[in-house]
């Protein structure tokens, strides 16, 4: 069994924060919208206005990650994890919890703020909700943790018949998102907003929480690679090696259209360093022929793997004892 220690700890805050955040999303800005995210929450939505609100959102979460969580860990292994039922478990109270359903004085969605975005600002209204399950899944992810639901299924689905979970889950959550549409529309429960228009929602509350969630685990484009083409090539190199403390590499070419032989530089930099290495290179040479780069991931000195976290700076006993 896996050692508990103060970076494990760590681990599950941050897991807890993220299932708030996202709760605070389902809870307070889409439940009551109508718009259904897919996956587990979105099926427990379902049933949820299928019986009429007698039954929680929260506690349909739970029961029907529970049989998914089970058959999880007998596809994948105990390796599975326990991550996975704290992330649903925490979900699935804290998602109770804002509606009212646990301590009746708490019920978040009949704040001012809210009712008011439902009347009048209904688009802002599933674009918070969106932000927040966004947020709150991609902090879980980052750390390692999950909620269960789709992603159990996609997991599997990867081992036994080597699916692409992207396109599992996407499967999963349209016809979750078709059959929360048709029991609306059986109730009757959206007498002011078709219910097509809902589903629509539905889609655009998928794309924006699918994009944020890559940006809370990978960031923004997070470094840049440069080639450098110039007759001064030996000052350049040394400025980005002494100057700013990068490695460079150096590959011999030729110049085509004027025969001229010479070394192209290659360099990786951060995205603050980029607007840096252009203006000391400009300054060295002002006809110097610079290609700048996007790079999805670097690995190696000086630079942490894309989503990867810096468990040092946030491993708060190390840090004191430092």
């Amino acid at each position: 069994m896996k050692k508990f220690n103060s970076r494990t700890f760590v681990e599950y805050l941050f897991i807890t924060l993220g299932a708030a955040i996202m709760s605070l999303g389902v809870a307070v800005f889409l439940i009551d919208a109508k718009v259904v995210p897919g996956g587990v929450t979105g099926l427990s939505m379902a049933v949820h206005y299928l019986s009429g609100g007698k039954v929680s959102v929260g506690i349909l979460m739970w029961v029907m990650n529970l049989p998914l969580f089970i058959w999880g860990v007998k596809e994948l292994g105990k390796s599975f994890g326990l991550r996975t039922f704290w992330g649903f478990t925490v979900n699935s109270v804290c998602v109770d919890l804002m509606r009212g359903d646990i301590i009746k004085s708490i019920r978040l969605q009949d704040t001012a703020t809210v009712r008011y975005l439902v009347e009048n600002d209904f688009f802002f209204l599933v674009l918070l909700g969106a932000v927040f399950l966004g947020v709150g899944l991609g902090i879980i992810f980052k750390f390692k943790g999950t909620t269960g639901g789709s992603d159990i299924v996609a997991a599997v689905a990867k081992k036994r018949w080597r699916a692409k979970p992207g396109i599992v889950i996407i499967i999963t959550d349209f016809f979750v998102i078709c059959a929360a549409g048709l029991v609306l529309q059986m109730k009757g429960l959206s007498p002011d907003k078709p219910v097509l228009l809902l589903m629509l929602y539905s889609f655009l509350l998928l794309v924006v929480s699918s994009q944020i969630i890559d940006i809370i685990i990978f960031g923004f484009d997070y470094a840049k690679s440069a080639f450098i083409i110039s007759d001064k090539h030996e000052e350049i190199a040394e400025e980005i090696m002494e100057g700013m403390g990068r490695g460079a590499t150096a590959f011999h070419g030729k110049g085509l259209y004027r025969g001229v032989e010479r070394d192209i530089l290659f360099t990786v930099v951060n995205r603050r360093e980029t607007y840096r290495l252009v203006d000391r290179v400009r300054k060295i040479d002002p006809n110097a022929f610079v290609i700048i780069n996007r790079v999805h991931e670097v690995l190696g000195e000086g630079f942490m793997a894309r989503g990867e976290v810096d468990m040092d700076k946030l491993d708060f006993k190390k840090s004191r004892n430092k």
